[in-house]
């Protein structure tokens, strides 16, 4: 056994699944954060319970007295927060358990089966793997993920898993139902900014939706680490499905907020080319993710984002002599590009896209 457990720690590659199925009784030190950005767990004066996150009636949408107060609330809570949950959204709650159950059949695999889709190479359509870049960090991160891509669906649903035999199916249909679920929320989101209401549709109707899976195992100390460092998203929106709590969001005075679990609730966040279609009117969320000592977290993180080679920039309505354009302009492929040669942990690919007030 204890073996076993040298191999592990000594190992290039291993899943946190793997640590936590082996019984160690602490975090290796290559997972140990610096003191400066561990999670304060149990601290009242880091993490800020008493903010009453937002949580949107999606129903109201389709009815066309309501839809204004609807609309109304996504605007708020786009600037506030650039993040909110939703429910009654119109995804079945049968159709998200069978998606968490698939995820957790999959994760359950050997690791030798999952080790035939491991890569680095972040283009790669579908692969697996632990940390967020385990051949690149410097520090790793307490998760194992699967991501793919997943629209649309019958050009890649070939390459996903074909075990467990239930994954192309279920993960196929809650996929699909993320997709239709994001052109509703792309739509309100851009009337919220008073753009027409397809505007951002359109800039996103031919873009990419890709899939990441991540398993959170339970974490001897999880005090000392994080199951994902603090970041944003790049794409347009995230729709989030999470099975417990652990997700975390920076508001405006950077305190960190723990968001509460809603069975059958979605969570939104406001990605990087939202912030600069907004022309920074709307933020894209910094977010992290804790771990947990008796409980694992399931996430389906639906990323959603503009083609691969569209330049994304502010929206031309939103700018005048007063407002001029904040943001240079990019491609989702520069993105992949800046994140396969920078350390985006320290600089935010969207920082560097700031223009100079001066």
């Amino acid at each position: 056994m204890e073996e076993t457990k040298k191999c592990l720690l000594d190992d290039a590659f291993t899943s946190a699944m793997a640590l936590t199925n082996s019984g160690v009784p602490q975090v290796p030190d290559r997972y140990v954060l610096p003191p400066s950005q561990r999670p304060a767990i149990g601290s009242s004066t880091s993490i800020r319970d008493d903010t009453t996150l937002p949580v949107i009636d999606l129903s109201l949408l389709h009815q066309p007295l309501l839809r204004p107060r609807a609309i109304h609330e996504i605007n708020m809570a786009c600037k506030d927060f650039g993040f909110f949950q939703v429910i009654n959204h119109g995804i079945p709650l049968s159709v998200v358990k069978d998606a968490l159950d698939a995820a957790t059949q999959f994760f359950d695999l050997p690791v030798e089966e999952k080790m035939l889709m491991v890569s680095s190479n972040v283009h790669q359509p579908v692969r697996y793997g632990t940390s967020i870049n385990h051949s690149t960090d410097k520090v790793h991160y307490w998760r194992d993920f699967i991501k793919h891509y997943s629209h649309p669906l019958s050009k890649w649903i070939d390459m996903w898993p074909s075990n467990p035999p239930c994954y192309k199916d279920k993960v196929g249909k809650y996929a699909e139902a993320t997709h239709l679920l994001h052109k509703q929320l792309i739509e309100a989101i851009s009337e919220s900014l008073g753009l027409e209401k397809k505007y951002l549709q359109e800039q996103t109707e031919e873009g990419s939706q890709v899939m990441a899976v991540n398993c959170y195992p339970t974490c001897p100390e999880p005090e000392v680490t994080l199951g994902m460092p603090p970041h944003s998203d790049f794409g347009s929106l995230t729709i989030l499905l999470q099975s417990s709590e652990g997700l975390q969001i920076m508001n405006s005075n950077k305190n960190w907020i723990s968001v509460p679990y809603i069975e059958g609730a979605l969570i939104v966040q406001l990605g990087d080319q939202v912030e600069v279609m907004s022309n920074g009117i709307y933020k894209s969320v910094i977010h992290r993710v804790t771990v947990n000592k008796d409980v694992k977290r399931l996430s389906f993180a639906s990323l959603h984002s503009l083609p691969l080679h569209k330049k994304i920039s502010p929206a031309p309505e939103l700018l005048d002599g007063n407002n001029t354009a904040a943001y240079g302009e990019f491609s989702f492929n520069d993105f992949l590009d800046y994140i396969s040669s920078n350390d985006f942990l320290q600089e935010r690919f969207i920082d560097t896209l700031k223009k100079s007030s001066s």
